[in-house]
């Protein structure tokens, strides 16, 4: 099964897209990551899973989007460039595309791992003696291990670079994981008909909360034994949980009436 862009208007994908402007050597290097969901909601309203993505179709149709981009952005002074690209890059331009990341926790740590990630985690820096940085990375062409030092004022420029203009956005979300759209309302709907029931027993704080982030609160996650609920404080008063459930979900059903 192939997923065509060109389809992209009758079957909804979700996509998180992440700018990162840096190498694993600090240097200039802007490249894009692109997290994108194996299957989509259709028009027809049905959950379409996709197992085959056309990468060939994916790295001519990159190409081609950012080739527009900076033309219609620089002018017809890039149009010489621009063909050049096509010369030079037949097959069009490089994707990287991994596996797909099927487990829930290792979708996890790895959205989380490229949405906040910084220009250096501070466990590559090895040390500091007031003069000198020295960091370390696997360089990423042959995964082989480099070491380098670099004057302070040096390693600070190597940073600073990459510090975004106030208010750019480095983060785009789009298809099924933008907010505020008028198709959120019938995604339940893609849900297998086995789990209807699961869906609309949202009435018990510990379902909805192993429904909603996959773990049971009353069971402890490093001895995995069963926790006992004893009572619950809010605004240093006692409050009995089931009240202070439904009174939340009051106020969320209230919402979604009023919208």
């Amino acid at each position: 099964m192939f997923f065509n862009l060109n389809h992209a208007k009758n079957f909804t994908p979700g996509y998180i897209m992440v700018l990162h402007t840096f190498g694993r050597d600090l240097k200039w290097n802007p490249h894009i990551h692109c997290l994108l969901s194996e299957g989509g909601y259709s028009d027809d309203g049905f959950w379409r899973h996709v197992k085959h993505f056309n990468y060939n179709y994916l790295r001519n149709a990159f190409r081609t989007a950012l080739l527009n981009e900076l033309e219609d952005r620089i002018g017809s002074s890039f149009k010489k460039v621009k063909a050049k690209c096509y010369t030079q890059h037949k097959h069009g331009f490089y994707v990287y595309a991994k596996p797909n990341l099927c487990n829930p926790k290792v979708v996890a740590k790895y959205i989380g791992r490229y949405l906040g990630r910084p220009v250096i985690a501070t466990s590559r820096i090895d040390r500091y003696d007031t003069d000198t940085v020295t960091f370390h990375y696997n360089r990423h062409e042959d995964e082989q291990y480099v070491e380098e030092t670099l004057p302070v004022m040096d390693f600070i420029k190597r940073l600073i670079r990459h510090i975004p203009e106030k208010h750019f956005k480095m983060i785009r979300y789009g298809g099924l994981y933008a907010r505020h759209r008028k198709i959120d309302s019938k995604l339940h709907r893609v849900i297998s008909k086995e789990k209807h029931r699961i869906y609309r027993s949202f009435t018990g704080w510990r379902t909805s909360i192993f429904l909603s982030f996959g773990y049971d609160p009353l069971y402890c996650s490093e001895c995995n034994h069963k926790l006992e609920f004893l009572e619950l404080y809010y605004n240093h008063k006692r409050v009995p949980l089931e009240e202070m459930y439904e009174k939340v979900m009051s106020k969320s059903r209230g919402k979604r009436s009023s919208a």
